[in-house]
């Protein structure tokens, strides 16, 4: 038997649009992700010789053919016809979950990349990447990781250059929201601000954190925010300690602050913890 271990990486975006509705019923998006170093951690043991098995820290996760993890060691045995002779994946949750940072696709991405490693990298990152689209639509790009513009369903990536140094703080609060009743409030709505990407593009290639922080803008966060007004608190604080730009990620209900150093953050995360419980200060990666 053989112990794999690999990280699962948050993800959050720093711009978000929803350009429409697709014929298969899913939306096109367009969106820059960063991945963060927040993060889950995986153990596989290959050739267990006994059934598949999932364990979880957290007891409010599925850990059965539902869990992404699971599905991703599926498809990917499934697509090289690979027998590992027993599975056991054990995930370590940290990721707060229905939150829009991705950790069900995190996790799927890092039983990819071991998986691969383990078989001797048969397929390239991008491979992999499209493999993962089969499980989720953020699942290719948490696989490559780092910042990239995402387009489609999630299957469509191109890499862009790093952020420059900086500290996210990402706050989760108690409320979660239902992706698909977002869209369809979406839909119902007329979008009166949609990010500019070629200006993200150019602030990235400036490594101009300021510039970037400017662009930053996800369709959903108005929609969510005239419901939550929470969230306008939890902003005025990042706003108020030093933050030079925030907003929510996927479809909520994390939201994030960038600053400028770990100082910043630490006020931040101390001014929020009494009332936010779920507070990360997390690095790009």
């Amino acid at each position: 038997m053989t112990t794999l271990y690999e990280g699962a990486y948050a993800k959050v975006n720093l711009t978000l649009d929803v350009l429409g509705k697709r014929e298969d019923g899913y939306h096109d998006l367009k969106s820059v992700m960063q991945t963060l170093s927040i993060r889950d951690d995986i153990e596989i043991d290959v050739g267990t010789g006994k059934p598949w098995v999932l364990r979880c820290s957290r007891e409010d996760i599925p850990c059965d053919g539902r869990n992404l993890a699971w599905k991703a060691a599926k498809v990917y045995c499934d697509a090289l016809g690979k027998d590992p002779d027993g599975l056991e994946i054990r995930i370590l949750k940290r990721i707060p979950s229905e939150a829009g940072l991705g950790g069900g696709s995190a996790d799927a991405a890092a039983v990819l990349r071991a998986l691969n490693r383990y078989y001797g990298e048969p397929l390239s990152i991008m491979a992999l990447a499209e493999l993962g689209a089969q499980v989720g639509s953020d699942v290719p790009f948490c696989v490559i990781g780092g910042t990239a513009m995402v387009e489609g369903r999630g299957e469509r990536l191109r890499k862009l250059p790093d952020l420059p140094e900086c500290f996210f703080v990402v706050v989760k609060p108690e409320f979660s929201n239902s992706t698909a009743e977002l869209y369809r409030k979406l839909d119902e709505t007329a979008i009166a601000k949609r990010p500019d990407h070629q200006a993200m593009e150019s602030a990235l290639l400036a490594g101009d954190l300021g510039r970037i922080c400017e662009n930053i803008w996800n369709v959903f966060d108005p929609v969510v925010t005239q419901e939550h007004l929470e969230l306008n608190y939890i902003k005025s604080i990042f706003n108020s300690y030093g933050a030079v730009g925030y907003q929510m990620t996927g479809s909520g209900s994390a939201v994030y602050a960038i600053v400028p150093s770990f100082e910043f953050a630490a006020v931040i995360c101390n001014m929020l913890r009494d009332n936010y419980p779920q507070v990360f200060i997390g690095k790009p990666v």
